[in-house]
């Protein structure tokens, strides 16, 4: 088994689990470290909101020990609000922190954040080296190709990423305007490797063991990072371990070992939230397990009515009945 080392927090390098808002929370993390995650990072939380108190930006933060390592992810465009973000970051014992430079949607980046600082390099650089100066834990910076397709900078980005004292860079190689369609271009992570010498994490398009074998061998990065790849699909970081330490091909999960995680992942998602909350986050937690099942859209159709756990505990029971379980 190899693994990286980024700053002081040695990671295998097998395969991570990205940060994804309003998805990575703390029980999804949970379960797919279980399976085999080498390295997690936490929903994004807003530097200037952690410097007004607010409680809901306090809350992204929190990371348990059966997650580590870990990072917890801010963002923001104000480098006078990165010292105080830090210091609240850290009382959560963050193994790294990480800056998000790549979120596209508009609510983000239409307010100077997220991908947006790849059209303010200046801005960009003032952000890590104050996130840097104020942090007592390694800072990477998580980023894009670029704006869209007439802008495609990750390699300069990167580069003063490195200067202003990050320890590591994420690539998503698609560009802010594609948001997550066409085909991630794993030629952009490439010449990022090139550009850097800290670690390159390449993400983008991993689902499989076989995508994952190719990120790394394409690319020359220095971790896969999975995203939606994994959603519903634990087992995913499970093969990848299998395959980078030399163990058999496990077979795919049976229907029934399907359903005991997904009542696993959302009992825990529930203990987490409370029933009311959780339930909500279940509705779409839940329907990710369906993928590719013959009815998964029935199946789905019930998933957005949950309100209870006694709902899940119907939903499982009635597609045992179908399925003969």
């Amino acid at each position: 088994m190899e693994y990286i080392t980024i700053g002081n927090v040695r990671i295998k390098k097998t395969a991570a689990l990205a940060p994804m808002a309003g998805v990575a929370d703390t029980a999804f993390r949970t379960v797919m470290k279980r399976f085999g995650a080498a390295y997690c990072v936490g929903e994004m939380a807003s530097c200037k909101g952690l410097c007004y108190n607010s409680a809901k930006s306090s809350e992204l933060l929190a990371l348990t020990d059966a997650e580590r390592p870990a990072a917890v992810q801010l963002f923001g465009c104000e480098p006078e609000f990165a010292a105080g973000a830090v210091e609240i970051a850290e009382r959560y014992s963050p193994d790294i922190i990480d800056l998000n430079a790549g979120c596209p949607v508009p609510k983000v980046a239409g307010s100077g954040s997220g991908s947006a600082l790849m059209k303010e390099p200046k801005l960009f650089g003032e952000m890590v080296t104050a996130l840097v100066k104020a942090a007592h834990v390694p800072v990477t910076v998580k980023i894009r190709a670029g704006w869209d397709a007439e802008h495609i900078n990750a390699c300069d980005i990167a580069h003063i990423a490195e200067e202003c004292g990050a320890a590591a860079v994420a690539v998503h190689a698609r560009t802010k305007t594609q948001m997550y369609s066409g085909k991630a271009d794993r030629g952009i992570i490439a010449r990022v490797k090139q550009t850097v010498k800290i670690p390159v994490i390449g993400n983008g398009d991993v689902d499989s063991v076989e995508s994952c074998e190719a990120m790394y061998r394409e690319t020359g990065c220095d971790l896969v990072m999975i995203g939606r790849g994994a959603c519903g699909d634990p087992w995913l970081f499970r093969d990848i371990d299998d395959f980078y330490t030399g163990r058999p091909r496990q077979p795919a999960p049976t229907l029934a070992e399907r359903l005991s995680v997904l009542r696993q992942h959302i009992e825990l998602l529930v203990s987490c939230s409370g029933e009311y909350t959780g339930m909500k986050q279940a509705r779409a937690q839940a329907a990710f397990y369906f993928k590719g099942m013959p009815g998964a859209a029935k199946y789905r159709g019930l998933c957005g009515k949950l309100s209870a756990l006694s709902d899940l505990y119907a939903l499982i029971e009635l597609i045992e009945k179908e399925k003969n379980i």
